[in-house]
């Protein structure tokens, strides 16, 4: 690893990393911990609540080990066109979430109709809260991300104190009161707060104590504040302090960040430098060897002289356990095993090889697949798709049985779906800014002009975009040969519209988006991935015919 040699993945939003390292998913307790038992147990003390106690909170022991409902297949534990594998879902909470930005909307849209709560908490009036046709829908408004103060985790895993700028206007509540309300509701509150005095700070040195498997150890709130208030001694090609209160760190503490000495680790594979130093060998994540199908065995760690300088152990080593007896790195609350590592010049998680083979995925070294719905009958055959996977997060889910060579009969153009500039998500923000609206003030699907003329669709007409799985959207044509005459793009971040209806009578009163239009994921097709059970939305199929 050098700098400069790697890629830095540029989220959707700055604090997209830092809700994934405290796994806002429904797999994961914070910190990549999973749901078992020792996870579990690990947060319990962490949060100081008896663990017996919290068994009892779920309706079943399975159920607190078992993987959720995704974001993406939500809906399908209310309407059940493919089979769950639990009790229906009965109430719904989007928290700063845009349900237009999920594939197959109009069968969501079903979901939000018969389910029977919906709660959306947000600055401004969502999509979903003008879709569902039935009572028992709230909205409670939410303050932005300038009337509060926290941290957020950047994709290069550095973490920058956020202060508040004004108070919350109007109604508006900030999450930490929202959050609060809610769970005193619940009857957990004493638990929840047991050790929050101060918000936020407390809750910072909770994850500082809790999430030891990526070294959120270091980054106190006090050390965060101070990296906001010093950011111009930080230099903008290294990120690294020169001179001042912070000297010789790196910006926002990049995880992992040992411990309240350590500088942060500003690339995560660098054995240039000591560890104590931000240095950092490959993690020993899945053990010492690794057996294939065939009997072969592999050695998974480091070449001996591969290893930071200052290493006491000049190659490949385990993960580090048994400091304190009945513990590893990943659940000594003392942090004396890491502080014990970073003594011997060594990485609590073991010196490993990287690798390409992961065993644990369905293919273990990336094939092409073709997608579910494909222009190209010849590359099914060649490249098919996976068997159905039953009970997929809790819902049947199909591959195989979806496949078909024949979609592309009637549905002869790709369809795919993307960004814009000006908008972000779903666009509920966005669009109710009337600058950003003025640059992009309608839906639209992009088209090349050899294949409007023909159909008999001019620049301008409005037009039908329509789905192999019984979506349609009204969206004006406009001629572009970014796109080949065989593909039709939709940018994603409207609302507001619902296959030819428009609903701004909907909205709040004074809260009618700027910009309105048909959300593109009423069209986009289905497909899931077989992992990670993310929506298929940049290939798909279509028809198209002038409105």
């Amino acid at each position: 690893g050098v700098s400069g040699g790697g890629c830095n993945i540029f989220r959707g939003h700055d604090n997209v990393q830092g809700a994934t390292d405290m796994c806002v998913l429904s797999h994961s307790l914070p910190g990549y911990y999973g749901l078992s038992d020792g996870a579990w147990k690990h947060w319990c003390r962490v949060w100081d609540v008896d663990y017996n106690w919290m068994v009892k909170r779920f309706q079943s022991k399975k159920m607190m080990n078992t993987k959720g409902f995704t974001l993406s297949r939500w809906y399908e534990g209310v309407i059940q066109e493919d089979k769950i594998h639990q009790q229906p879902l009965r109430a719904v909470v989007f928290w700063g979430a845009a349900s237009n930005s999920q594939s197959q909307y109009h069968k969501l849209k079903k979901a939000l109709d018969k389910i029977d709560l919906v709660v959306i908490i947000d600055p401004f009036p969502t999509m979903t809260a003008v879709a569902s046709d039935k009572d028992n829908v709230y909205l409670l408004p939410s303050s932005s991300q300038f009337e509060t103060s926290g941290s957020i985790t950047a994709s290069n895993r550095s973490i920058q104190w956020r202060y508040k700028v004004v108070e919350p206007v109007w109604d508006s509540k900030d999450d930490y009161t929202i959050m609060r309300e809610l769970v005193k509701r619940f009857g957990f509150e004493k638990e929840f707060y047991k050790n929050i005095k101060e918000i936020p700070e407390d809750i910072t040195r909770e994850i500082n104590r809790g999430t030891l498997t990526i070294g959120y150890n270091g980054q106190t709130p006090e050390r965060l504040k101070k990296h906001t208030d010093n950011w111009h001694t930080f230099d903008v090609d290294t990120l690294q302090a020169r001179g001042g209160p912070c000297n010789g760190e790196y910006y926002g503490l990049p995880w992992p960040c040992w411990t309240t000495e350590h500088p942060g680790t500003p690339i995560l594979y660098d054995i240039s430098k000591p560890v104590t130093k931000g240095g950092l060998p490959f993690r020993a994540r899945f053990g010492t060897e690794y057996t294939y199908p065939s009997g072969r065995k592999e050695n998974l760690l480091a070449a001996e002289g591969s290893a930071p300088p200052g290493s006491e152990v000049k190659g490949g080593y385990p993960e580090f356990k048994d400091v304190v007896p009945g513990t590893n790195w990943k659940t000594d609350l003392s942090q004396k095993t890491i502080k014990e590592a970073l003594r011997r010049g060594m990485a609590p998680f073991g010196n490993a090889r990287a690798r390409c083979y992961v065993w644990n995925f369905p293919d273990p070294i990336p094939i092409h697949r073709e997608p579910l719905h494909s222009p190209r009958p010849d590359l099914i055959k060649k490249y098919p798709t996976w068997e159905d996977k039953p009970n997929h997060y809790r819902v049947d889910t199909r591959y195989r049985s979806e496949q078909k060579p024949d979609w592309v009969k009637d549905f002869p153009l790709i369809l795919t779906t993307g960004r814009l500039v000006e908008y972000m998500g779903g666009g509920a923000e966005t669009r109710s800014n009337k600058y950003l609206a003025e640059l992009q003030p309608e839906m639209f699907a992009e088209i090349h002009p050899v294949t409007a003329n023909n159909y008999g669709i001019r620049n301008g007409d409005m037009m039908w975009v329509e789905s192999p799985n019984g979506g349609r959207v009204k969206v004006k044509a406009k001629f572009s040969e970014r796109v080949d005459e065989k593909t039709i793009f939709l940018p994603f971040h409207f609302g507001g519209h619902f296959m030819g209806d428009v609903w701004a009578g909907k909205y709040p009163e004074g809260t009618v988006p700027y910009a309105l239009g048909e959300p593109a994921n009423i069209v986009t097709n289905y497909g899931y991935d077989i992992v990670t059970q993310m929506q298929e939305t940049k290939t798909g199929l279509c028809r198209i015919k002038k409105a």
